[in-house]
């Protein structure tokens, strides 16, 4: 990073006569300068608050007196230097922010089909939306390292520096909606595995639907509200760094300011509400130990692992954006920032953040594969049953639906659960209504009016095994508080 002049009025030396002044070698006419307003400056620039040109070195702008148009003039603005430590930094994340996009493009592609038919419950577009803003967050990492660039090789700092301050800013909440729609997804997966295994387990009323009606809305309250804190506003206050005075006086109040701050403490706000989301999920969708230990560490066994790591890396993350409202000395907008700071607390973050939920996805299956590779499972399960093993070959009654449907039913009701349970109990799927974590006797979607249709004819023709075994999974608490009421 290039460091900053004193930026001082210089005086002209002094030329011919009382009316030529030399700049850089350069005769100029003092009566013309004046009439423009040009001064020329300690750092050696030539400028008049509106055109500012390079008058050092080779660099020999001449003007025509008449109507103060410059010839030969190179703009101070211009990117003469050449790369450092600052610009090889954004040369290095513009290449893994590049191949996080082509991964992500990949994992969109893997995650984003579809292999059932289509179900109004669960949309397609509730799986693509992580990886939509994980390429949108690497997008904008990728346009701001490229700033980076031209931030460093620039003589005075201008365009390129509010362009990196931007799309930088815009990366965090980016990666909030990212963390945000995988978790969200995690628990709607788990919904979902749940449901196809039986659809009544989530008949009772509970406050499971309000809250994640809610929370999605409390949550882009927090995003947006970071965006609107620190993306419309002034950005030129951010350039007028080319003096240690301006970067004191105009340029540090601007990126210290309230709404930055509050803009830090709202994305905070957003990453709890995506903690609690994740408590919320497991909570209602994954099984408690009995152990008092097991209990005790039950939410942060029960999390994936990569949830966990990704809201770590993305409080750091913001930890730094908190830090850096209040302190102007690592603050990604300071033009002389150290590279330590912007990369190591500001890129890296994001990076790792996309590395992970992309071999996170090569290693996953998508949700419509998984799906049916659970039902080929519980098929066979289901055809041992009735005395069809996996290695003899169905009948071709087997691989009707109303056929399956039947031996789902006629399983389920040979079973020793379905027989004690009482009519109530087995409507509701309930097997012991006193524990807090109910389990429940897994039903299949099978129609009451297709089974009495068909078992007068067929039923001799099937004997379910006495030894039945249903399987079961736990439905949310919140069911349990309506039925005991």
């Amino acid at each position: 990073m290039t460091l900053l002049y004193v930026r001082a009025v210089a005086p002209y030396e002094d030329g011919a006569n009382a009316t030529d002044v030399i700049v850089n070698n350069m005769h100029f006419n003092r009566t013309a300068l004046d009439f423009y307003n040009y001064k020329l400056y300690t750092n050696g620039t030539l400028s008049n608050g509106s055109d500012c040109y390079l008058a050092f070195n080779e660099w020999k702008p001449f003007m025509i007196s008449e109507n103060g148009t410059f010839v030969n003039g190179t703009s101070c603005y211009a990117p003469i230097r050449g790369i450092g430590h600052h610009a090889a930094g954004g040369l290095v994340f513009t290449v893994f922010f590049g191949i996080s996009i082509f991964l992500t493009l990949l994992n969109l592609r893997k995650h984003g089909r579809k292999y059932l038919p289509h179900d109004k419950n669960w949309i397609l577009m509730g799986r693509r939306w992580k990886w939509y803003w994980l390429l949108f967050a690497a997008a904008c990492g990728l346009i701001s390292c490229i700033m980076s660039i031209d931030v460093d090789r620039s003589y005075l700092p201008s365009t390129p520096i509010i362009l990196q301050g931007i799309f930088y800013t815009l990366m965090t909440p980016s990666l909030m909606a990212a963390v945000w729609e995988a978790v969200r997804h995690w628990g709607s997966w788990q919904e979902r595995q749940i449901k196809d295994r039986d659809p009544y387990a989530f008949t009772k009323s509970s406050t499971r639907k309000r809250q994640e009606l809610v929370l999605p809305i409390l949550f882009y309250i927090c995003a947006i509200a970071n965006v609107v804190l620190t993306i419309p506003r002034s950005w030129s206050p951010i350039e007028q760094q080319r003096s240690t005075e301006q970067q004191e006086l105009i340029a540090r109040p601007t990126a210290t300011d309230s709404r930055w701050r509050a803009a830090g403490f709202v994305a905070l706000a957003g990453v709890l509400v995506i903690c609690y989301s994740l408590e919320h999920s497991i909570y209602r969708y994954r099984t408690r130990p009995n152990t008092s230990l097991g209990q005790l560490l039950f939410y942060l066994n029960a999390a994936p692992s990569q949830f966990l790591v990704a809201l770590a890396i993305l409080g750091l993350k913001i930890g730094y954006a908190i830090a850096s409202a209040f302190d102007w000395s690592v603050s990604p907008l300071k033009y002389d920032v150290s590279s330590g700071w912007l990369y190591g607390l500001g890129y890296l973050p994001a990076f790792l953040i996309l590395l992970l939920f992309n071999i996170c996805g090569f290693c996953e299956l998508n949700d419509d594969k998984a799906l049916i590779a659970q039902r080929v499972d519980i098929d066979h399960a289901l055809a041992s049953d009735v005395g069809i093993g996996l290695k003899k070959e169905k009948p071709h009654w087997w691989t009707r639906d109303r056929w399956k449907a039947l031996t789902r039913e006629i399983a389920r009701r040979s079973s020793p659960n379905a027989r004690k349970s009482d009519s109530h109990d087995l409507e509701m799927g309930v097997v012991d209504g006193e524990k807090e974590d109910a389990q429940v006797t897994t039903r299949t979607a099978s129609q009451t009016t297709q089974w009495s249709a068909e078992v007068g004819r067929s039923e001799s023709s099937f004997e379910p095994a006495a030894n039945f075994q249903s399987m079961t999974y736990t439905v949310q608490p919140g069911n349990e508080e309506s039925r005991q009421g």
